[in-house]
């Protein structure tokens, strides 16, 4: 089992369905990124290059799914949060109910359309 796999059966209740639904809808819609365990939390790469990570807040109670690319983002803006963060936004979620699919797909799909633009490309 990979080590970021470990880290998200490991987690307590929310965060660890959260973190599984979240799993499962990013790797059968974008097979080609790599999950690894980076920074101490699940972080999915594609062509070897940071793509979104996966964040559990205990403290505040909220996994956030964030994305490097932020900057190049232009769906669903309004859901994007930066919270004193320069680069990174996130997508937020309290509680699994909280996910909504076409708005965080749409993201993804976004983000990850951004590699025919070169911010994927190997080095």
């Amino acid at each position: 089992m990979k080590p970021a796999e470990e880290y998200i059966l490991n987690q307590p209740e929310p965060f660890k369905s959260i973190l599984l639904h979240l799993q499962i809808l990013i790797e059968a819609n974008f097979s080609e990124v790599d999950l690894q365990f980076k920074w101490k939390i699940p972080f999915y790469y594609l062509n070897e290059k940071p793509f979104c990570y996966l964040n559990p807040s205990k403290k505040k109670g909220y996994v956030d799914v964030a994305f490097w690319v932020s900057a190049h983002l232009t769906k669903y803006k309004e859901h994007l949060i930066s919270e004193n963060r320069k680069v990174v936004k996130s997508l937020r979620y309290f509680k699994i109910e909280d996910i909504n699919e076409e708005i965080l797909l749409s993201v993804l799909k976004e983000a990850h359309s951004l590699k025919d633009k070169g911010f994927y490309k190997r080095n």
